[in-house]
Order: C-alpha cells, then sequence, then structure tokens
C-alpha cells in the first residue's frame, strides 16, 4: 500500500500522525502550513525560541485545515517532545547544539526524529541513528532536502543495475566564501529569511554539509577537498565531470559534487558496461553515451518533508542516514582574520564556513568539524582567512552536549571503525 492510502486509511479511522514541529521558521513555517492540506496528519505542537513566530505558525495552520485541532505552543522545546498528544518530531532549526538536545531528548521520550537540519547530522548522526536504531525508533532526514532527493535517484539507478559514476546537486546561490549576516542581511530580508541561513548558502556551508550527508549515506567521496563546482548544464556536466584522461576534471569515479548550474535540481552520471543496456540508454533519448546524466529539476524542501514523517510512523524506514561510520566531513575553514582570545561563531556566521573533505583526511589533518563550533569557543592563536582550523587553533566548548555526543561517535568508531557498533541503551 502506498504512503497516500496509508494516510487515507489513517484519515478514515480518525487517527491522524501526530506531528511536533521544533523550529518555526522558514522551512518549518513551510511545513506546517502543507500539513494542513495533508490527510492522516496533523500539528499538534510547535517550538520556536520566538513564541510570536511558534504561535503564528499554529494559528495559520488551523485557519488553513479543514479540522482545527489543539496545538501546544510554547519556546521549550522539551514541552513538545514530550507532549503526549505528538509522536514524531521534526528539527527544523538548523543549528547542531539545538539539534543535539532535540536528538537527545526525542531519543528519551521515544519518539521518531524527522531532521530538517543537516548541520546537526553530519556531526553526530552515525551515532545518533545508532541509538535511535537500538531503541526501536526511526533517526532519518528529509525527503525534498538535496541529500535525500539526489539518494532517490542513486538507489533508482542502483536498483536498474547502472553503475553511478557521480552524484550530486546544482547549487542554488553564487559561491562567495566570504559571505556573513551582514553582506546578505538585505537580501535575506527580501527572501524573509534568516541573515545567517543565507550566509550559510552562499558561503558554500550548506552545499558541503549536504553533499556531506550524501556521501555519509553512500559511501560515495568528494574526488578532492571542497569538490569541484565546475559550471555546466545538462547538456554537458557528464562530459565535465569525467575522468582527467577523459577530458573531464575527475581524478576518480565514486564521488559527490555540485555544480554551478542545473538548479535547483539533483543529478547522478550513470553508466552501463553491457552493451544492449548502453544501446537502449541511448535509444530512450538519455544521452550520447557512455555516460548518462539522470536529472530531477527541483527539489521541494521542507515541502516534502512529510513524506518523511509518514514514512517513518506508517512504514518505519528513513528517507536517509548514515551507513555507519563517517565517510566525509565538513570542516572549520576560517573567512575572517581572527586573533587570540577573540570568540569564534559558527555555521552562517562572521568567522568559519564548512568545507568538505574524506573523515580520514579531516582525522590526518587534524580539522574541525564545523558543527564542533558551537557554545563558546575562541581562538588560541591568531588565525588567517583560509586556514583550516585545528584544536591548535581553538579552544572547543565540551559542556556543549554536540561536543559529547561527537566524542561518543569518535569513540565508538574508533573502536570499531569497518562496522557500525552496537549500543546497548
Amino acid at each position: 500500500m502506498s504512503i497516500y492510502q496509508q494516510l487515507l486509511t489513517r484519515e478514515r479511522e480518525n487517527a491522524p500522525i501526530r506531528v511536533g514541529v521544533i523550529g518555526a521558521g522558514q522551512m518549518g513555517f513551510g511545513m506546517i502550513t502543507q500539513i494542513s492540506r495533508i490527510p492522516g496528519m496533523i500539528v499538534t505542537g510547535v517550538c520556536d525560541v520566538n513564541t510570536e513566530a511558534a504561535r503564528k505558525a499554529a494559528d495559520y495552520y488551523n485557519s488553513k485545515s479543514k479540522k482545527r485541532n489543539p496545538v501546544l505552543v510554547t519556546n521549550d522545546y522539551r514541552e513538545v517532545i514530550q507532549s503526549r498528544d505528538v509522536e514524531v518530531i521534526v528539527d527544523a532549526t538548523g543549528v547542531p547544539e539545538v539539534g543535539a538536545n532535540i536528538s537527545l531528548e526525542a531519543l528519551r521520550s521515544k519518539k521518531h526524529l524527522v531532521l530538517l537540519n543537516v548541520e546537526v547530522d553530519i556531526t553526530i548522526g552515525s551515532v545518533m541513528y545508532q541509538l535511535f536504531n537500538n531503541a526501536g525508533l526511526v533517526y532519518t532526514g528529509s525527503a525534498g532536502d538535496e541529500p535525500a532527493a539526489t539518494l532517490e535517484l542513486y538507489e533508482f539507478a542502483k536498483t536498474m543495475g547502472l553503475e553511478v559514476l557521480v552524484a550530486g546537486k546544482g547549487k542554488n546561490n553564487k559561491l562567495n566564501p566570504l559571505s556573513n549576516p551582514d553582506v546578505c542581511r538585505e537580501e535575506a530580508q527580501r527572501k524573509h529569511m534568516s541573515a545567517h541561513m543565507l550566509a550559510a548558502f552562499q558561503d558554500g556551508t550548506k552545499t558541503m554539509a549536504e553533499m556531506n550527508l550524501l556521501s555519509n549515506a553512500t559511501g560515495l567521496i568528494p574526488d578532492l577537498t571542497g569538490m569541484h563546482g565546475v559550471s555546466a548544464t545538462l547538456e554537458d556536466v557528464a562530459d565535465k565531470l569525467n575522468l582527467k584522461e577523459n577530458g573531464g576534471v575527475l581524478n576518480n569515479f565514486g564521488v559527490v559534487e555540485y555544480v554551478d548550474g542545473l538548479a535547483p535540481g539533483v543529478f547522478v552520471i550513470v553508466k552501463s558496461e553491457l552493451e544492449p543496456v548502453d544501446e537502449e540508454l541511448r535509444y530512450l533519448k538519455v544521452g550520447n553515451g557512455p555516460h548518462y546524466t539522470l536529472y530531477r529539476p527541483y527539489h521541494l524542501a521542507s515541502l516534502e518533508t512529510p513524506v518523511t514523517i509518514a514514512k517513518a510512523v506508517l512504514q518505519h524506514d528513513s528517507s536517509i542516514h548514515p551507513l555507519g561510520a563517517p565517510v566525509s566531513e565538513t570542516v572549520a575553514v576560517a573567512k575572517r582574520d581572527i586573533k587570540a582570545g577573540e570568540s569564534v561563531d559558527g555555521i552562517g556566521g562572521y568567522s568559519v564556513r564548512g568545507v568538505l573533505e574524506t573523515h580520514s583526511d579531516m582525522k590526518t589533518n587534524g580539522h574541525i568539524p564545523i558543527g564542533l563550533i558551537s557554545g563558546k569557543v575562541v581562538a588560541k592563536k591568531d588565525i588567517k582567512t583560509g586556514q583550516f582550523l585545528t584544536q591548535d587553533d581553538v579552544e572547543l566548548d565540551k559542556e556543549t552536549t554536540v561536543w559529547k555526543l561527537r566524542s561518543l561517535q569518535d569513540q565508538l568508531f574508533t573502536l570499531n571503525p569497518e562496522k557500525s557498533p552496537v549500543i546497548k541503551l
């Protein structure tokens, strides 16, 4: 039975999925609004640090819903997660430390967790997926975000027996590695979004994090630190993302990548060694071969999140999750000169941006996952613009929940890095 038919059954039985949402910003508000039109699903709790934003989202939801229902409104995420009227949680905050606390509370309260928070997933996703899975709960990234949308194409291709050479996305915003909330504030106001969120888009952190999550879910790796980011169209992307000896830019296949172009779509580049299959792909006008691009020209962001919510509750399944130990990492790089003694802020701020590299390179180089630039982080020495941060450069905040969970993850996966550990609750 399809998810839609299962939702219709829930609607007929008057047993809707009861959703609690943490974060009523652009993504959260849009998703809450969308649920008002979905059968077999209701919003029963909304939390935001700005209580007025949570109230606005809840009121708008009930104004558009055919059946009004009580909605808990609060600025305390624990109240929503612990509510008996909530069975699944959506983290729409995008903040690693907040996401870490939400994850722990959802686990403790035995609630499924759907993440619109790629930033926390790439930092502690390996350990949290194991903990939730062992507790009989679903921990999942969201449909509609580029990682899950790309994974759908990846698994579609693999199910047909095709070899996936490259998987990736088109970048929506022009790359400006030095962007910060002041640089993009006016544009953010026009777009009714957080300046910190837009800065994270523009400086490349969000793209790196998204491809990080895709890497952890597939085993594909970045071809080089930061990926290539070539300009490409649907017609030439397979040629440009080819091996160097074939006129492309890649050193290896089996990689994640982003391109300037194709936005807001996602893609995989595939091939088949079977001559009849190759001929069929040409006949079906997928391309001229021998490499073919499968392309989805859109991703609907938080509007698709309800699909994952339903999948988690009705099918006990995820849209995307880490395979096991981290494959790649998004590490912190200075985007301004930082003086010893200065505070260092995190994602979407004024101090650092994220750059993708393999987990093994991160360990070799001693780089810091950008999700750990949380809480009170202070520079121990002068840091130059463009410098990759190490623990010799900054004092991390070891009191943060995200730092503690990351330490647990590092310990568990270092003990047996080849397979997922079994964590007893």
